[in-house]
């Protein structure tokens, strides 16, 4: 229950979202109804008088606030909708816990009882608009079979709130959307003439509130579990932060008209290559992996003492355990909301400055051996490489079979054998990593707007024996991964066809720079491809491209340890591409070149790299790889695949091949930056950008075990 301060926070960030979201006129075509003898969404609701309730808030709720049209109509006119329809009983239920909570709000439960109609006409959209997704014209309604398949996972596609609803299966056939709304087990894939309806006993009414205030609300209540995260990012300053939902500047401009709602690439200057839409919003968010509450106790640290007694000893608990690494210059003082306290560097470590969904934690999609029609099937191991909050380090995110669960900075014993299937052969104690819990009960999937906070089982820090660790490996991270815009706005390997998903163009940065740790010049059209549905042969399929006379410059990862490494860049030389010249180095201004500029435009066999496909002769194999490295490139992963197809792997594809733009001395306390040029005096050649890797010099340069294939 919120407290009274943070609900009227939340009443007034409820208002202006919903504006926010539904500020635009729409008129429902009702000339292009389908006439059918079966009954559509509103005419079944109609005829059945347990939905009575929920018909009249239909009826009389706008489509957005400038509209004349109410959902109602749009659920009369053709379509693909998915309805969660609350019962009577349902919507009285809501009512009258809403007046228990929210007494200042309406005195009984009654519509006619609400002490403002501003507040109520926002109350029936909560129901309404959280009810219903609308899939558009190229995606099919959500029939049960088609729900997210896993318990905490979302929909794809956002209700007309604009919010994200999830599953949770309990027992044999129970299904909650959003943790406590159950599908009726004998009221559901109803199939109407423009959708399917769903009947649930109790209203969908995700908290609007921010990250701040819901741990402010931990903190005004002494509420455990997270009690403790809420008062070390409390001490910290970092609520504030927390608080952030949406660029409100990318928003009004974009309303305005003052960047383009869609994008043309063109072919011979003059035939476009696909309508490419821009993102509406520009959204912020956060991802917290906590210790609970339950683990600091068996610490011997009470999360409900006072912060000034709390804190000092938690610090105490940091420096004795060792959770920091020795190459860490901090303080141990109260300034805990300094960058250069250890306190500020240990939770910051815990949070990604963007929000991650329970099913989008280690992506999974054309991987060695993935299966679409069985994509629950684990195969080889799969991880992410982000950059955490705070001062740059690096966070793994780790999945194999033979882990059973999601860990954060896992560093297991991996079969890598060239001939072998890569798994995880076993893993040491001291590298079990911390296990995600993303059970809905536990971890915070949706009651906050722009943040999913995890309980984790071990504790958490960049401390000696995880930087080690990451700089004995390959590092591989995928070109979106730099961006957290791409998470938060829904960008990246979205799970549609639609074309605006499929196809979406990033502003050139003159005009709005978007993806903060990306600058391109105004000559650029930056397009992503998420390639959904596809089988190209790009790790997850998806890839970033752009036309033009195109000069990018990106902010890349830091590296953990001071060492020599290889930045690697997987390219795709075809006829469309063009010839770009890299830049390399930590002064994003004085960017160094990075060799001769390389020649895109050129297959594999016109470049005279000596690449063959791999026989069985194992040891001719090696040759090749070596001889491949000499002349600056290395053949594709083993573990990328088209459609997971093992015989249709990026190894054996002399159209995929890994650059090797620098081999030097990098030090993981500088920023380094990677910027591609184009050399090409053309308005129609293409950058192209798939993945990168940071090699160190441990790995490629093994003499007892050579860097493997995968």
């Amino acid at each position: 229950m919120l407290s009274e301060t943070n609900m009227c926070k939340f009443n007034a960030f409820l208002l202006a979202s919903l504006f926010l979201v539904c500020g635009c006129t729409e008129q429902v075509d009702t000339s292009a109804r389908y006439v059918f003898t079966s009954d559509c969404v509103m005419t079944y609701l109609q005829k059945h008088d347990s939905y009575s309730e929920y018909v009249k808030l239909l009826n009389v709720t706008p489509i957005s606030i400038r509209s004349k049209s109410t959902v109602g109509e749009l659920l009369s006119a053709r379509g693909h909708y998915t309805v969660f329809a609350p019962t009577n009983e349902a919507i009285e239920l809501y009512l009258q816990k809403l007046c228990e909570k929210e007494p200042d709000l309406l005195k009984e439960p009654s519509w006619d009882a609400f002490y403002s109609e501003h507040k109520r006409d926002s109350i029936r959209r909560v129901v309404v608009c959280n009810s219903i997704i609308d899939s558009g014209d190229n995606e099919e309604a959500y029939a049960v079979n088609k729900f997210p398949l896993e318990t905490g996972t979302e929909f794809p596609l956002n209700n007309m709130n604009d919010r994200k609803l999830s599953v949770r299966y309990s027992g044999v056939d129970s299904i909650f959307i959003n943790n406590t709304s159950e599908v009726s087990l004998t009221e559901r894939d109803i199939l109407v003439t423009n959708g399917i309806i769903h009947q649930i006993g109790h209203v969908i009414a995700p908290k609007d509130i921010t990250a701040s205030i819901y741990l402010q609300d931990i903190l005004d209540q002494q509420k455990e579990g997270f009690l403790l995260m809420a008062k070390v990012i409390q001490a910290c300053g970092l609520l504030d932060t927390l608080s952030k939902i949406r660029d409100e500047v990318y928003e009004d401009k974009y309303l305005r008209g003052e960047i383009p709602e869609t994008q043309y690439l063109y072919i011979d200057g003059h035939h476009p290559d696909g309508i490419n839409t821009t993102p509406r919003h520009r959204l912020y968010g956060f991802t917290i992996f906590a210790e609970t509450d339950d683990f600091w106790k068996e610490q011997g640290l009470d999360p409900t003492a006072p912060s000034s007694e709390l804190l000092p000893k938690l610090m105490q608990w940091l420096v004795s355990n060792n959770q920091y690494s020795r190459d860490d210059n901090f303080l141990t003082d109260e300034h805990y909301d300094q960058e250069s306290n250890l306190l500020y560097q240990w939770v910051t470590y815990h949070i990604l400055p963007f929000r991650t969904p329970a099913d989008r934690l280690v992506f999974r999609r054309n991987e060695y051996g993935y299966d679409a029609s069985n994509p629950l099937r684990i195969t080889i191991p799969m991880y992410e490489i982000y950059t955490t909050m705070g001062k740059p380090r690096l966070l793994k995110i780790f999945e194999s079979k033979e882990s059973e669960g999601i860990y954060l900075n896992r560093f297991p014993n991996l079969e890598t054998g060239r001939n072998e299937v890569l798994h995880e052969l076993s893993c040491d104690a001291k590298n079990v990593g911390c296990r995600i819990d993303r059970d809905p009960q536990k971890a915070v999937l949706n009651d906050i707007v722009n943040c999913t906070i995890y309980p984790i089982d071990a504790p958490l820090s960049y401390n000696d024996a995880v930087r080690d660790n990451l700089a004995r490996q390959r590092l591989r991270f995928d070109g979106m991964s730099l961006f957290p815009e791409a998470m938060n706005n829904e960008i990246r390997l979205k799970l549609s066809t639609d074309q605006q998903y499929q196809d979406v163009y990033i502003p050139a940065t003159h005009i709005y720079n978007y993806f903060e740790n990306m600058q391109m010049n105004d000559r650029t059209t930056f397009i992503y491809l998420n390639a959904y549905g596809y089988t190209w042969c790009n790790l997850h399929s998806d890839e970033m491209k752009a036309k033009g006379r195109f000069e990018l410059t990106f902010k890349l990862p830091p590296v953990p340890r001071r060492t020599t490494y290889e930045f690697r860049y997987d390219v795709l030389p075809n006829g469309d591409r063009g010839i770009q010249q890299f830049y390399f180095g930590d002064n994003p201004d004085k960017l160094p070149a990075a060799g001769i500029p390389v020649d895109l435009t050129r297959g594999i066999g016109s470049m005279n790299v000596g690449w063959e496909s791999d026989g069985k002769d194992d040891d001719y194999n090696i040759e090749v790889d070596k001889r491949l490295r000499n002349n600056g490139v290395m053949k594709g992963a083993k573990s990328v695949t088209a459609d997971g197809s093992p015989s249709d792997i990026e190894r054996n594809r002399n159209s995929n091949l890994r650059y090797i733009i620098v081999r030097q001395t990098m030090d993981p306390d500088k920023t380094y930056y990677m910027k591609v040029k184009s050399v090409l005096d053309s308005e129609q050649k293409e950058f192209y950008m798939d993945y990168m890797e940071y090699c160190p010099k441990e790995v490629y340069d093994n003499p007892e075990t050579p860097e493997d294939i995968w």
